[in-house]
């Protein structure tokens, strides 16, 4: 497993540029894609195959399907799990790895997968091969907190967040190696400091949730990170998830208030961001049939959506939705 260390220069940048919407960029050149490719060059270290010896998840994060294969954030197991079925137990999942500390979400181009291993402030990235996995370039010092990972299918790019201190990690692969290598890095001055835990692509902007101690969606251009709006939240709802577009409707999964209470996790729907702040939703937590726990990421796969699911023993649990109608709930894991 090779490692490409971002220097203090980031840290540096973050202290110096003060408040406001303007987003500031860490220089391309701080990032020289020989260095990190360089870094990654060599034999890789294959990743031995051995099945989860878990039955139950322990804060599940994250589903999604990569190519034919599923990918499972087990959070507070520190693993990340892989399958071919939804259907087996989950003492039949293999471990992708559990070299990792909270990690939340996975994404993949069909030939990398993308982890955020967001306690050890890092990224780590695996190759798909014809026979299982190998592991490739460890991205250490990303912010604080790297808390979402998504794959820019229309731009061939990886994303990754620092929850904390505001910044985008723009990863490309390098067409020589085929390691990964961080392009540039953005920031959204005004959520430094501010606990956002995903964004959502929609077309060329970024949507990001509220956190619990900023109060607003804010939405951005997606290659400037220049904020464009901003849709303030009443406080019973501030510390979002995600947000998620389904037909007519924006899902949005809420953790906490703007206490950090998890008695207010739900999961809401609007037709309008700009409604939220008077109380224009509806909160559809009681349709999937479970309570007392705190709905989190949701993706879709074939058209039928999955949430991970905490604090209860429903961890995954599956639904459709159509004409603006949630059926079908079911509880996978």
């Amino acid at each position: 497993m090779k490692r490409y260390y971002i220097g203090l220069a980031i840290f540096i940048m973050m202290s110096a540029v003060g408040c406001g919407n303007a987003a500031a960029a860490l220089p391309v050149e701080n990032f020289p894609v020989e260095e990190q490719t360089q870094a990654a060059s060599g034999e890789r270290e294959a990743v031995m195959v051995r099945n989860n010896t878990y039955d139950t998840l322990n804060v599940a994060t994250y589903l999604t399907r990569i190519g034919d294969t599923y990918y499972l954030a087990d959070c507070y197991h520190d693993q990340i799990l892989y399958h071919d079925n939804l259907t087996d137990p989950l003492t039949s999942w293999q471990v992708l790895t559990d070299e990792v500390h909270y990690a939340h979400t996975i994404a993949g181009d069909g030939d990398i997968i993308l982890i955020d291993d967001t306690e050890n402030n890092r990224l780590l990235s695996f190759h798909r091969e014809e026979e299982g996995y190998t592991k490739g370039t460890v991205f250490e010092n990303i912010g604080m907190k790297p808390h979402y990972v998504q794959y820019d299918a229309q731009n061939k790019q990886f994303l990754a967040w620092s929850s904390i201190t505001g910044e985008m990690f723009y990863l490309k692969k390098d067409s020589g190696s085929q390691e990964l290598y961080i392009e540039k890095t953005l920031q959204i001055p005004e959520l430094y400091g501010v606990y956002v835990r995903s964004f959502t692509i929609m077309g060329d902007e970024l949507l990001f949730v509220s956190g619990h101690n900023n109060q607003k969606i804010i939405r951005a251009d997606l290659e400037t990170l220049t904020v464009k709006d901003s849709y303030p939240v009443p406080a019973q709802i501030a510390g979002m998830v995600q947000l998620t577009k389904i037909r007519d409707y924006y899902y949005i999964t809420i953790s906490t208030d703007n206490t950090e209470n998890q008695d207010y996790a739900t999961i809401i729907r609007t037709k309008s961001l700009e409604d939220l702040s008077t109380g224009g939703y509806e909160d559809v937590y009681q349709q999937f049939k479970v309570s007392g726990g705190t709905p989190y990421y949701i993706t879709c796969i074939d058209g039928r959506y999955y949430m991970a699911h905490h604090r209860t023993a429903q961890n995954i649990i599956a639904f459709d939705v159509t004409d603006n109608v949630i059926s079908n709930v079911e509880v996978i894991y």
